[in-house]
């Protein structure tokens, strides 16, 4: 997670917020690397599909309308996986029913990255000891 100021676009973190990916795996340390990365068309910009392609992550990201790529036969877009990514969205979607979260109570970046935690903590914990889950 990493918090900017309002007006900072999401498509400019992208390497912050891979430096610090920690995927875990059976046996041994964790990953620090996934083999694909979604993102909207918000993220469809060449120095983010330069920096994916340099560390060997492979682009789940469709092209804008007005990119030239988008018309190449040769590039593929897998819709498949794609879908997978409304779980991310899903996500985002019940941060913001946290009202602390979605009004931004906390006007200090440190406070709100603490409360964004302290959210995903409860949300952890529910899921795991929820009759439901």
């Amino acid at each position: 997670m990493e918090v900017t100021a309002g007006q900072v676009h999401d498509s400019t973190q992208v390497e912050a917020v891979m430096e610090q990916v920690a995927i875990p795996q059976p046996i041994g340390r964790p990953r620090k690397r996934p083999s694909r990365l979604a993102g909207d068309k918000g993220y469809s910009c060449g120095r983010v599909r330069d920096w994916l392609q340099r560390h060997g992550i492979k682009p789940v990201i469709p092209h804008k309308d007005n990119e030239h790529a988008r018309h190449d036969g040769r590039v593929k877009f897998d819709k498949e996986m794609y879908k997978r990514r409304s779980i991310v969205e899903q996500t985002i979607g019940w941060l913001k029913e946290c009202r602390r979260i979605g009004t931004r109570f906390e006007k200090l970046a440190i406070n709100f990255l603490a409360m964004m935690k302290l959210a995903m903590i409860q949300r952890g914990l529910k899921i795991m000891f929820s009759d439901r889950a």
